[in-house]
């Protein structure tokens, strides 16, 4: 692959001169039909690769090669497994460069970032190969003279569908519980950004046993939805919005009893309190946006940012002049920080919730529109946007954009603030700043939000339980709670 710092024709050329192709069983193949789909590079709007479009008979061949894998998976010494996903880890770091640039390429985030994403998935990688000791079951004194014993096993076939925002972030990341767990996987990327999961299958046809990792891609929604269906597939992991987290849990139902974690959208507040670190909390506020990673596209962004009256006139121009700081630019170049938004479709709606916040009377701090300048006349690139005198129940406020637009509200006491954040259908995440170690600790009881920062935002931490209530999903992620969600318990009694 050429280098970042050449110019993004160049990048797209590399890509686009190769053949891009399922591995079912560790051998690449084109998808029965032959049928294939262009991908866009979203800085360019021009196609860049064409890649395979599943069937619902494609998907079937990977699940039933995945459940012919998965005797010997799972018959594997827990630590030989570990062992191996530490190989697959690895594997990931040697090919860094190229993967960040292939989510560079057809995500649109800097690549800059994305070399942290691979990391990333690397290192979680690692953490589920460390928790390899922590599949065993437990004794219970049910009785004194009899042995009362549980232990975990595998489902089978996982099906694993993860989105465009972090591509190979999540293709990493999210394949290695089922995995250490003693599934087989078949995993689902978007079909925005399908390139970095297609290689990473490759990657692991020379690290894994055949068929314990499958990518399958499509064009829509059919191939996802053949997965759900599969009958070999028990279990199931999503992460995308709460919309298509409640069609695959109907789809699901409709043709079995399935167990489905659900990472799902966010309407994330951040509470900056009267006595905070208010230079600290002006960073925090941007950095929590996700501007200068993914354009705004997280469900956990801090979209929503309440200040308390009394200093919202200070930190307002802190968080101003931090956002027109922010370098916009070609994905590939290491001085960008942010890129342009994955598609048409986003960068659509990321437009639309902007005319309705004017429309609604909010006010436009900074953005809203297109950055100047010939560079930018092609691609799908929005400024960084806030907007101020925004009041709870508008649908700014509401409803999750995912992309680069903030709203900010102002709140006179907790009480008021707890009802403001606590207003919305989701509870993925939520940030407190405050200098008080009483007030953070009773905000983040108070908050409906499953992962919590106090004077932070953004970060996550490996083994920190990852997830959301509400419409935010069902499950925790990144953690010990992840692995053990990929078993099913068993209780056996010994009677003597």
């Amino acid at each position: 692959m050429p280098t970042t710092s050449g110019p993004i024709d160049e990048a797209v050329k590399a890509v686009a001169d190769r053949e891009w192709l399922l591995t079912v069983g560790g051998r690449p193949r084109l998808a029965r039909s032959g049928r294939t789909y262009s991908v866009e590079c979203p800085a360019t709007e021009a196609p860049i690769a064409v890649a395979p479009d599943a069937s619902a008979e494609d998907v079937d061949q990977a699940v039933r090669v995945a459940s012919d894998a998965g005797a010997s998976w799972r018959a594997l010494n827990v630590r030989e497994r570990g062992r191996r996903l530490r190989v697959l880890a690895e594997a990931v770091r040697e090919h860094a460069e190229e993967l960040a640039l292939l989510d560079a390429l057809d995500s649109g985030n800097p690549v800059t970032a994305m070399r942290n994403d691979v990391e990333w998935g690397a290192e979680v990688i690692d953490l589920f190969a460390d928790f390899a000791s922590h599949l065993g079951g437990a004794t219970i004194p049910a009785t004194p003279e009899n042995l009362h014993f549980t232990r975990r096993s595998p489902f089978g076939v996982v099906a694993r569908i993860v989105p465009f925002n972090h591509p190979v972030f999540f293709a990493a990341s999210k394949v290695a519980a089922p995995l250490m767990a003693g599934n087989t996987v078949v995993l689902k990327p978007s079909d925005i950004t399908p390139l970095s999961a297609l290689r990473l299958a490759e990657i692991a046809a020379g690290v894994l046993p055949p068929g314990v990792l499958t990518t399958v891609t499509g064009n829509g929604p059919a191939a996802s939805s053949a997965l759900v269906r599969h009958p070999l597939i028990r279990r199931i992991g999503f992460i995308g919005s709460d919309r298509v987290g409640r069609i695959i849990q109907r789809d699901a139902a409709e043709v079995g009893v399935k167990d489905i974690s659900l990472e799902l959208g966010g309407k994330n507040a951040l509470i900056v309190c009267p006595d905070a670190d208010l230079e600290a909390a002006a960073e925090g506020i941007v950095n929590g946006m996700n501007f200068a990673w993914s354009a705004g596209q997280s469900c956990g962004s801090t979209s929503r940012v309440l200040l308390h009256a009394s200093i919202a006139g200070e930190v307002l121009p802190l968080v101003r002049d931090r956002v027109a700081a922010i370098r916009i630019g070609s994905p590939v170049d290491p001085g960008t920080q942010m890129g342009p938004l994955a598609s048409p479709a986003q960068y659509d709606k990321a437009r639309q919730y902007i005319d309705v916040a004017l429309a609604e009377g909010a006010t436009l701090l900074h953005g809203g529109r297109r950055p100047p300048g010939e560079a930018f006349a092609r691609g799908h690139y929005l400024q960084p946007t806030v907007f101020t005198d925004v009041r709870p129940g508008m649908r700014i406020e509401q409803e999750e954009v995912f992309g680069p637009v903030m709203s900010v509200l102002t709140f006179t006491d907790l009480d008021e603030a707890v009802a403001i954040t606590n207003g919305v259908d989701y509870g993925l995440t939520a940030s407190i700043w405050t200098r008080d170690v009483s007030t953070a600790l009773s905000l983040a009881d108070r908050v409906e939000a499953g992962y919590v920062w106090i004077n932070g935002a953004s970060r996550h931490f490996w083994g920190m339980p990852f997830g959301g209530i509400k419409s935010s999903g069902l499950g925790r992620e990144e953690s010990i709670e992840e692995m053990l969600s990929y078993t099913e318990l068993k209780a056996v009694n010994v009677l003597v």
